[in-house]
C-alpha cells in the first residue's frame, strides 16, 4: 500500500505556518506577465487563484494516497461503506487502535491548502469585492463543517488573529458558520436580483460554472445540513436555521441539476484507483447487508460482483482478523458510480431526506415527511440511473440481510438493521428509515455518513470483531471523533490546550462532540 508515501513537497504542517504557506505559493505570489497590481485587481487575478485548491482538496480528488489518509482510512470504513481487503499491520483505525500519523492529515490539508488561501481572499476582497468574499465564506463553511465534525473544537474565529492559534468550541463554530452563510446568501442574492453577471465563471471548478443562484442554493442546503446536525444539542436553533434555509427566496436543492459536483483535475476517481489499481478497497459488510437485503438496484451501480465468488457480491466486515494478506483481495470492488471523475459534495437526495426529518420533527419543510422521504429515494434513483423508485419506496417486506463471509464462517453475523423501506407509523422508525436511505444515497461520502451515524445511531451497523483500543473506545458506540493533529501538538500546544478545554472530555476517539448528545432522538 502507499502509507509510506506520507510526505509532501515543501509542506507547512502547523496552523502558524499556514498563514504564510500554501500549496500554490508561486502561483499566488508571482506577477504573471509583468502585470501591475492595478491590473491584477482589475481582473481579480489576485483573488481568483486562491480558490483553486479548494476544489480538489476539500474532498481530495487528485492524489489517491492523500485521499486515503484524509478520509478512506477513517470515516469511509467507520460509516460501513468500504474497507481495505488487505491488512494494515496488527493494529490500525479499523480495529480502533487509532493511528495518529493518519488521523491528522485531514486537519493539515484543510488549513494549509484551503483555509490559508481563503483567509487571503478575505484580506483582499472583503469590503471591496464582496461577491468573492461571500463565495469564500460558503467554501470555508463547507470545509470547516467537515473539520469540526471530525475533531470538534478547531480554529475558526481567531484564525490569523493571534500568535497562539486559539480554538473555538464546536458550538461557537456552528454559530459563526451560520452567520457566515447569512452574509454570503444576502450578498449573492443582492447581485442575483440586480441581474449582475457572475465574476466566478472560469474560476469556479464545480459544475455550477460560476452561477450565483446555484451557489446560494448550495449555501442554503449546507445550512439545512448543519441545522439538522445540531438538533439534539440546540433544537430551537436547529429549527430556526432549517426553516430559514427552506423558506429562502432561492431555496435549497430540489432537482438533480442542483447537485454540487466538482470535476477531478486529473480526470480520475481516487476511490476507483484504490479499489482497482491498488486492490486496496472492497465493499463493506453493511453495504451488502442493507442493499442486497432490500434488493436495491443501486447496488450494481456502487459495486461490482466478486471475482472470488463469481456472479455474487462479497464484502469484508470491519475489524476482522485477516487470515492472510490476500484472502479478500478478490472480493467486490467499486462499480460504475466511482468510474467518473466527478465528486459529489452534496446531493439533492440528501436535501430531501433532511427536509423529511425536519417535517418529522414538526418543522415547516414545505411538505410531509412521507412525501419528502419518497422524493429523496426518487432523486437518488434518478441520480444513479436506476428505475423502480416508487415500488421500492412502497416495499414493506424486505429487510437487511445477514452477513455471510464466503470464506470464513466465523465472521458471519445476523443483520442488525430491521426496518423495511416503506414509510412507517412512528417517529423513531421513520427516522431510522430516513437515515438509512440517506446513508445509501450519500455514498461514497463516508464523512457525512459517519457523522449521521454518530448523531442518530442509524443506520444500525455491524460492530467490529476485534476492538484493540485498550478499553478507550466502546465497541457498541464506535469512534466518536479524531484526536487533534500531531502537527498541532508540536507547533501549537497552547492552541491544543484551548481545544481540549472546550472539548468536554479527553483528547481521544471516545469523547463525544458537542452535537453528539447522549440522549434519545425524540
Amino acid at each position: 500500500m502507499t502509507i509510506n508515501k506520507f510526505k509532501r513537497t515543501a509542506i507547512c504542517f502547523s496552523l502558524l505556518a499556514a498563514f504564510s504557506c500554501t500549496d500554490n505559493f508561486e502561483e499566488i505570489n508571482t506577477n504573471p506577465e509583468g502585470a501591475s497590481t492595478a491590473q491584477l485587481e482589475q481582473d481579480f487575478n489576485n483573488i481568483k487563484s486562491l480558490f483553486k485548491p479548494a476544489f480538489s482538496r476539500l474532498y481530495i480528488s487528485d492524489i489517491t494516497w492523500q485521499y486515503q489518509i484524509q478520509q478512506s482510512l477513517q470515516a469511509d470504513a467507520w460509516s460501513g461503506y468500504m474497507i481495505t481487503p488487505v491488512p494494515f499491520g496488527n493494529e490500525n483505525n479499523y480495529d480502533y487502535a487509532l493511528n495518529p500519523g493518519w488521523n491528522g492529515f485531514a486537519w493539515d490539508t484543510a488549513y494549509v491548502d484551503i483555509i490559508a488561501n481563503l483567509f487571503k481572499v478575505e484580506q483582499r476582497a472583503k469590503g471591496k469585492f464582496d461577491q468573492f468574499y461571500a463565495w469564500s465564506l460558503i467554501i470555508k463553511v463547507a470545509q470547516m463543517q467537515r473539520i469540526t465534525d471530525m475533531y470538534g473544537p478547531a480554529v475558526y474565529s481567531k484564525y490569523g488573529a493571534d500568535g497562539t492559534v486559539t480554538y473555538d468550541s464546536q458550538k461557537d463554530i456552528y454559530s459563526q458558520m451560520f452567520k457566515d452563510l447569512d452574509f454570503a446568501v444576502a450578498e449573492l442574492t443582492k447581485r442575483i436580483n440586480a441581474n449582475e453577471a457572475s465574476t466566478f465563471t472560469g474560476t469556479d471548478l464545480s459544475l455550477y460554472n460560476g452561477n450565483y443562484t446555484q451557489w446560494v442554493k448550495y449555501a442554503n442546503s449546507l445550512r439545512l445540513r448543519m441545522a439538522m446536525r445540531i438538533v439534539k444539542a440546540d433544537p430551537a436553533l436547529a429549527k430556526t436555521e432549517a426553516e430559514k434555509a427552506v423558506s429562502n427566496s432561492i431555496g435549497v436543492f430540489k432537482v438533480n441539476a442542483d447537485v454540487m459536483k466538482v470535476k477531478s483535475p486529473v480526470d480520475l476517481n481516487v476511490i476507483d484507483v484504490m479499489s482497482h489499481v491498488w486492490v486496496g478497497l472492497a465493499m463493506g459488510a453493511d453495504m451488502q447487508s442493507i442493499l442486497e437485503g432490500y434488493g436495491d438496484p443501486r447496488l450494481a451501480k456502487y459495486w461490482n460482483t466478486s471475482d472470488q465468488v463469481p456472479g455474487e457480491y462479497a464484502s469484508v466486515r470491519t475489524g476482522v482478523t485477516y487470515p492472510s494478506g490476500t484472502t479478500y483481495a478478490k472480493f467486490s470492488q467499486t462499480g460504475p458510480r466511482t468510474k467518473t471523475g466527478e465528486v459529489t459534495w452534496m446531493s439533492t437526495a440528501e436535501v430531501y431526506f433532511l427536509r423529511a426529518e425536519g417535517a418529522l420533527r414538526g418543522w415547516n419543510m414545505g411538505g410531509t415527511g412521507k412525501d419528502l422521504y419518497e422524493a429523496g429515494i426518487k432523486a437518488s434513483f434518478d441520480q444513479n440511473g436506476v428505475e423502480g423508485a416508487a415500488a421500492y419506496a412502497a416495499d414493506n417486506t424486505k429487510k437487511a440481510a445477514d452477513y455471510v463471509d464466503p470464506l470464513f464462517p466465523a465472521n458471519n453475523t445476523p443483520a442488525v438493521s430491521k426496518v423495511t423501506v416503506a414509510w412507517g407509523a412512528d417517529n423513531e422508525t421513520n427516522l431510522e428509515k430516513i437515515i438509512t436511505q440517506k446513508w445509501i444515497a450519500t455514498y461514497p461520502d463516508g464523512q457525512e455518513a459517519w457523522s449521521e451515524f454518530r448523531r442518530t445511531g442509524y443506520p444500525k451497523l455491524f460492530r467490529i470483531a476485534n476492538n484493540k483500543s485498550g478499553g478507550v473506545i466502546s465497541t457498541e458506540l464506535g469512534v466518536r471523533r479524531l484526536p487533534f493533529a500531531q502537527s498541532e501538538a508540536a507547533n501549537n500546544p497552547k492552541g491544543v490546550e484551548s481545544g481540549v478545554a472546550v472539548l468536554g472530555g479527553p483528547d481521544n476517539g471516545a469523547t463525544r462532540l458537542w452535537w453528539d448528545v447522549n440522549k434519545a432522538n425524540f
